[in-house]
């Protein structure tokens, strides 16, 4: 057994476990893993510094849980969009390929919590379902792994999926989508990164929420990442209580850069069941980007989005930054406010050319066929 499969094992999961871990209350721990699973490993959980900090907010079920039951189950209305149990085809040209229920730590806020954990609804039986609806559309030129956490897979099992998408003609990019390398950076082994580096590209798209998460060994791990020829970039969910202010924000982006991993998305929290405490106002988020933009480099600044109810997509949130316009002129503010005039360019409407005359010409001289030019007299 490898040593981050040890750690999998210690983990914090059972009723009397939080009861004796957390404080939870008897009666309602029960209810509590009924409802979503609790799992945290011993080293996300080596992070937690206090009761109710950033990382316990993450990682540590509340019965604050139970008082938001009413909200939906499929936010993003997945389970319409899947043709087959594997595969929720959403966009164009690209699929998520949900490859395990597992995870290494299960977060408090999953907007997919009514399959993550069960096997009867994420399965590697349904894995070459997915393997055959890719190959039979050309149009799906991305794959995106999920779960679950695909690195909770084995290398031999993981290499069977990767194997079996390379050898679709039209499958171009492959991407991970995982949050080990924050939750349990011990998984990123030297072979595991020997055996992806096969099958390039292959994209990482990870998952820290806050800098306290940025530790040695998460370097480590996206360093290797990195360094086994996998971009890697970060999908951060603005979450209250945890990173809901521009600083902790700031701080995390510009660590998140010194581990080679660029800042991709800032989330707003889905509209899920038992993770509705954590939302914040849009306004929070608009707050948040303005505070960035100018204040820091512009690789540190993710896509602020909400992926919009009912499976509509991702649709990027920006401040104002026009005051006003007219047909010549903008005028704009910058990341201090200062207000510039930008002049626009002022495209002439093109006017219809006035029709050619024709030059007046002599009539031309009737032929006169004879037997000698006309052929029909040979």
């Amino acid at each position: 057994m490898e040593y981050w499969q040890e750690l999998l094992r210690k983990s914090v999961e059972s009723k009397e476990e939080i009861i004796s871990q957390f404080g939870i209350k008897p009666e309602v721990a029960e209810t509590l893993n009924d409802f979503f699973q609790t799992r945290v490993n011993p080293y996300y959980l080596s992070l937690i510094r206090h009761k109710g900090d950033p990382i316990w907010l993450q990682c540590v079920p509340d019965e604050i849980e139970l008082a938001d039951l009413d909200a939906p189950d499929d936010p993003l209305n997945e389970d319409a969009m899947s043709p087959v149990p594997s595969i929720t085809h959403r966009y164009p040209d690209r699929v998520l390929f949900l490859v395990t229920s597992q995870c290494s730590m299960y977060c408090r806020f999953c907007t997919r919590k009514r399959k993550v954990g069960d096997s009867s609804k994420i399965s590697m039986k349904y894995i070459q379902q997915g393997l055959d609806y890719i190959a039979a559309h050309p149009e799906v030129r991305d794959v995106i792994l999920s779960g679950g956490d695909p690195l909770t897979l084995t290398d031999f099992m993981l290499e069977k999926i990767l194997k079996g998408l390379r050898e679709i003609p039209h499958v171009q990019i492959i991407r991970l989508g995982t949050k080990i390398p924050c939750v349990l950076p011990q998984r990123v082994t030297p072979q595991l990164c020997d055996m992806i580096k096969k099958y390039h590209p292959v994209y990482v798209n990870t998952h820290f929420n806050h800098p306290w998460e940025c530790t040695p060994e998460a370097k480590q791990a996206c360093e290797m990442l990195a360094d086994a020829g996998c971009p890697v970039g970060n999908q951060m969910v603005l979450m209250k209580g945890v990173n809901d202010n521009a600083e902790v924000v700031m701080e995390l982006m510009q660590k998140l850069l010194a581990m080679r991993v660029r800042p991709y998305y800032m989330y707003q929290a889905d509209i899920t069941k038992g993770a509705n405490h954590f939302r914040t106002p849009v306004k929070v988020g608009l707050d948040i980007m303005d505070k960035l933009r100018g204040w820091t480099s512009g690789l540190a600044i993710p896509y602020y989005v909400i992926d919009a109810p009912g499976g509509g997509g991702k649709i990027p949130m920006l401040p104002n930054y026009v005051v006003s316009h007219d047909e010549k002129t903008w005028v704009l503010r910058n990341y201090k406010y200062d207000i510039y005039t930008y002049p626009d360019v002022v495209e002439e409407t093109p006017t219809k050319a006035p029709a050619r005359k024709r030059p007046i010409r002599a009539p031309r001289k009737k032929k006169v066929f004879s037997e000698r030019t006309d052929p029909g007299a040979r």
